[in-house]
C-alpha cells in the first residue's frame, strides 16, 4: 500500500516526488499542468523502484562534486607550452610504471606527473611514495633552449626570475605534468638517477 507522500527539493530546484513503499521510492517524472485556471504539478511513472538510500546517495555525490568542480575554477592550471614538438604524439604513463620500465620508453615521447625539486644544478621530477627507494627512482629534467616555455594568454615564461618572484621555476616542490622525451643514457653523476626525461614542451601545475 502506498503511502507517506514526501516531496524532497534538492539543490538546483529540481523537484523529486518519492512515495515510500517498505522502504524503497518511485521515481516519478515531474509534469505542469493547469487546473482552475491555477498552476499545479501532476506526476507520472517513470522508473521503477529504487532504494531511498540511492537517492540520498546521489544527491550527496552531485553536491560534492559540483563544489569541487567550482572550486577547481577558481583555481584554474597554469600551462606553459612550447611548439618545439607539437607534431609529436605524447604517450600518458604514471611515474611507477614509468621508472619501473623506463628503458622500455627510450628515445619516446611521454606524459608524466610527478613532484619537481629544484637542487642545485639539478631539476629533479619524484614520487614521495617512492622516495625511501633510492635515487633509482628519481628522474632527471633537462629544459632545453629549443623549447621556450611560455604561458600562451600572457607570454609569461617559465624561467621569468620576476613573475616568480626570484625564483627559478614557478613549480618548486609542486606536483606537476610535463611532457618530453626519455633519455636512458643520461643518468647523471655516478649514474645515480633513474635517467632523464628531456626536451620538455609542457608544464601543467
Amino acid at each position: 500500500m502506498v503511502a507517506d507522500v514526501k516531496t524532497l527539493k534538492p539543490d538546483y530546484g529540481i523537484n523529486i516526488k518519492l512515495r515510500k513503499l517498505s522502504g524503497y521510492a518511485i521515481k516519478l517524472l515531474h509534469q505542469s499542468d493547469s487546473h482552475m485556471g491555477g498552476a499545479y504539478n501532476k506526476y507520472i511513472y517513470l522508473h521503477s523502484m529504487i532504494p531511498l538510500k540511492s537517492i540520498f546517495g546521489v544527491k550527496v555525490f552531485a553536491f560534492v562534486a559540483t563544489v569541487l568542480t567550482l572550486q577547481a575554477c577558481n583555481h584554474p592550471k597554469k600551462i606553459y607550452e612550447s611548439s618545439c614538438d607539437d607534431e609529436r604524439t605524447f604517450k600518458q604513463i604514471s611515474f611507477k610504471n614509468l621508472v619501473d620500465s623506463f628503458a622500455n620508453y627510450d628515445n619516446q615521447y611521454v606524459q608524466v606527473e610527478g613532484k619537481y625539486e629544484q637542487e642545485k644544478d639539478l631539476s629533479l621530477l619524484i614520487d614521495d611514495s617512492l622516495v625511501s627507494k633510492g635515487n633509482k627512482k628519481v628522474i632527471l629534467v633537462d629544459f632545453s633552449q629549443d623549447c621556450p616555455l611560455f604561458i600562451k594568454a600572457t607570454r609569461t615564461g617559465f624561467f621569468d626570475y620576476d613573475a616568480n618572484n626570484g625564483q627559478l621555476t614557478p613549480v618548486n616542490n609542486k606536483t606537476i605534468t610535463i611532457r618530453g622525451k626519455i633519455n636512458c643514457r643520461n643518468r647523471g653523476h655516478l649514474n645515480a638517477y633513474k635517467g632523464t626525461i628531456e626536451h620538455i614542451s609542457y608544464v601543467s601545475l
